[in-house]
C-alpha cells in the first residue's frame, strides 16, 4: 500500500472534518435548546410574576368595577336599601334623555376636534423636529412638556389664559390681529372650541413623538430616490412620508379618538358643564347622575353606552386597517 493509498487526501479530512463538525454542532445545539425549553418549562412563572402587581391593580380598580358597572346598569341602585333589577329601563331613560343627546354631540364635536387638531399638528412638528442633533433633542423634550403636567395644571394654566376681559392674555393675543375680546369659555358659542384647542395643546405632542417613531422606520433610499427624480418637498411628503405613515395614522386616530370620547378633567375643571350646557359630554354628565343626582344606576347605564361607543370604533379601524392590507 503506497503512502498516498494510506493517508487520506486533504479534501477528504476536511470534509469529514466539516461533518462530524456539523453533526456535534448539530448536538450540541440540540443540547442547548433542549436545556433552554427545559429551563423555560420550569419557570414559565416568572414573566407572571413581575406582571402580577399591574395585574392586580387593573383587576381591582378596573375590571372589577367594569363588571360592578354593567351590573348595576340594569338595576335600580339603592345603596344601603338593596337594588331592584329594572333590565333595560335605565337604558331608555337615558337615551331619551334630551340632555344626553346633548352631551353625546358635545362629545362627538370634542372628539374630532381634538383628534385631527391634533394629529394636524402633531404631524407638522414631527416633521420640524425629525434629526438626531443635541439641539433638536432639546425642543423635542420642551415640546413635550405639556403631556408630563398634569392634566389639572392644564386646565388651571387655560382658564387663566381664557379671562373674559380685555385684560386676559388671550384676549391680548387675538388683539395684535384686530379681533376683539371674546368670552371663550364664559360664552355659549366659543366655550367647546376652546376647550378643543386645550386639547389640541396638550395632545399634539404626544402624538409629535409617535410621528418621530414612524418617520425613523420609513426607508431614506425613498427619500433619495424622489430627490433624484427632482421631486419638491410637498411632494415627497405626499408620496412618501404620508404612505409610509399609513399605520401610525390609523394608531393615533384610535388613541386620540378615545382620549376625546373620554375627556373629563378639563372639561370638569374649564366649565364643568357649562354655559348652559355648551360643553356637557358624556363623562361630566355620568358623574352628575351618578355622584351627585345618585342615580346610580342611569349613570352606569351611560358608562357602559360609552364603552360600547368606543369599542365599535377601536374595532371599526382595526378591521378596515385589516382589510386594506389585504
Amino acid at each position: 500500500m503506497t503512502t498516498q493509498e494510506a493517508t487520506p487526501s486533504v479534501s477528504q479530512q476536511v470534509v469529514g472534518g466539516e461533518r462530524a463538525d456539523g453533526a456535534g454542532g448539530k448536538r450540541r445545539s440540540a443540547g442547548v435548546a433542549g436545556r433552554v425549553d427545559r429551563r423555560r418549562s420550569g419557570r414559565w412563572w416568572i414573566p407572571w410574576a413581575f406582571l402580577a402587581p399591574a395585574l392586580i391593580l387593573f383587576l381591582y380598580f378596573k375590571f372589577i368595577p367594569m363588571a360592578q358597572a354593567i351590573s348595576m346598569s340594569v338595576q335600580d341602585v339603592k345603596p344601603y336599601l338593596g337594588n331592584t333589577w329594572v333590565g333595560a329601563a335605565n337604558y331608555s331613560e337615558i337615551l331619551g334623555s334630551e340632555g344626553f343627546r346633548s352631551a353625546a354631540w358635545n362629545t362627538v364635536v370634542l372628539a374630532v376636534g381634538q383628534t385631527f387638531g391634533s394629529m394636524v399638528l402633531g404631524f407638522g412638528l414631527a416633521l420640524l423636529v425629525e434629526g438626531q442633533t443635541r439641539k433638536l433633542s432639546f425642543i423635542r423634550s420642551a415640546a413635550f412638556l405639556p403631556v408630563v403636567v398634569p392634566l389639572a395644571v392644564v386646565a388651571e394654566l387655560w382658564r387663566i389664559m381664557y379671562h373674559p376681559t380685555a385684560d386676559g392674555l388671550m384676549n391680548q393675543v387675538i388683539g395684535l390681529v384686530g379681533l376683539g375680546p371674546s368670552g371663550f369659555i364664559n360664552h355659549p358659542d366659543s366655550s367647546l372650541a376652546s376647550i378643543v384647542v386645550t386639547g389640541i395643546w396638550r395632545g399634539a405632542p404626544y402624538d409629535m413623538m409617535i410621528f418621530l417613531a414612524g418617520l425613523a422606520g420609513i426607508d431614506r433610499g425613498l427619500y433619495e430616490a424622489a430627490t433624484v427624480d427632482g421631486a419638491s418637498t410637498r411632494q415627497r411628503i405626499l408620496h412618501v412620508t404620508l404612505p409610509g405613515l399609513r399605520p401610525v395614522f390609523a394608531i393615533l386616530f384610535v388613541l386620540a379618538a378615545v382620549r376625546g370620547f373620554r375627556s373629563f378633567t378639563e372639561v370638569f375643571l374649564l366649565t364643568n358643564g357649562g354655559p348652559n350646557g355648551s360643553t356637557e359630554v358624556v363623562m361630566t354628565l355620568i358623574y352628575k347622575l351618578g355622584l351627585e343626582q345618585n342615580r346610580l344606576g342611569v349613570g352606569s347605564a351611560g358608562a357602559v353606552l360609552l364603552f360600547v361607543a368606543t369599542l365599535v370604533l377601536t374595532v371599526s379601524v382595526q378591521l378596515l386597517r385589516r382589510r386594506r392590507a389585504a
